[in-house]
């Protein structure tokens, strides 16, 4: 007896962060589940090179996905920098509410600058970033990074140090996702004690 050949098809995956969906081909939409997706995003950024990472998660006959790593491309970089200047760079693992990142950011001054004042500015975009950080989810990150607001606060905060020509954060990505905790519960007790 013949087998039916199973046919694939296009299923639409969301996208949250940047408000658009993509489309994957496949046989069935379970087969996408924690699958990578790589969208490029300089377009929508008008020409800065930025790539998106992010992870698909399946419920049902919805996908979701979920922000991996944010990436600036070495072409832009490259682009920025002139002779006659510094880079600063740096890599470190920061808290936030519902999990870990590892962030790099980069620092590009106007002219020659001493060791002294490349490592203050190193030191001062740490300690910024760390505890801007601590207050902010994962997607709020993301989508500052995305949108540049977080990088014109900390330039304007190390402009005190140095002026800076460029400051960027080069990667972002999710090292580790924590589940924050249900706030339903911490409302349930507090309608009970009324009650009393």
């Amino acid at each position: 007896m013949a087998q039916v050949k199973k046919r694939q098809k296009f299923f639409n995956i969301e996208i949250p962060l940047i408000g658009k969906k993509v489309q994957l081909y496949g046989y069935e939409l379970e087969n996408f589940q924690n699958r990578t997706i790589i969208y490029d995003l300089t377009r929508i950024l008008r020409g800065k090179g930025m790539v998106l990472k992010v992870k698909v998660s399946v419920d049902g006959e919805k996908a979701t996905s979920r922000p991996k790593e944010l990436k600036v491309m070495p072409y832009f970089i490259r682009r920025m920098m002139r002779k006659g200047t510094n880079y600063v760079e740096d890599s470190f693992s920061a808290e936030c509410k519902n999990g870990t990142l590892r962030i790099k950011p980069f620092l590009l001054t106007r002219k020659k600058v001493s060791r002294a004042i490349r490592k203050a500015l190193r030191e001062k975009a740490r300690e910024e970033l760390i505890s801007y950080i601590k207050t902010k989810n994962i997607s709020e990150i993301f989508d500052e990074i995305m949108n540049n607001r977080l990088q014109k606060t900390l330039g304007l905060r190390l402009k005190k140090i140095y002026p800076l020509s460029l400051c960027e954060i080069k990667t972002i990505t999710l090292e580790k996702e924590t589940e924050a905790p249900a706030k339903k519960t911490a409302t349930k007790k507090k309608v009970e004690k009324k009650d009393i």
